[in-house]
């Protein structure tokens, strides 16, 4: 089972939430739907970055190693993902 580690970005304040999905653009659905009480105050999100891992452990892995870095280094991130992310051309 793949699984990829998404990082999606509040339209609102710009905050960054980073986590784990089989279908990251279901999960970003999910998220701007308010489902999801971590992130329904701060929606809408934009998804800016994924990336697949071929199983669950290596994508946890990947999630927490991103989550301990900073809003700079995720804005980067987000600045060099395809356009069709959220992207900077």
């Amino acid at each position: 089972m793949s699984c990829s580690v998404y990082l999606i970005q509040s339209i609102t304040d710009k905050s960054f939430y980073v986590g784990i999905s089989e279908n990251p653009r279901k999960r970003l659905l999910e998220h701007n739907s308010g489902k999801l009480k971590i992130t329904s105050k701060k929606k809408p999100y934009a998804l800016v970055y994924s990336k697949e891992y071929k199983d669950y452990q290596s994508a946890r892995k990947h999630e927490i190693w991103l989550k301990k870095k900073n809003k700079e280094y995720k804005l980067r991130l987000a600045q060099l993902a395809p356009p069709e992310l959220g992207g900077v051309k």
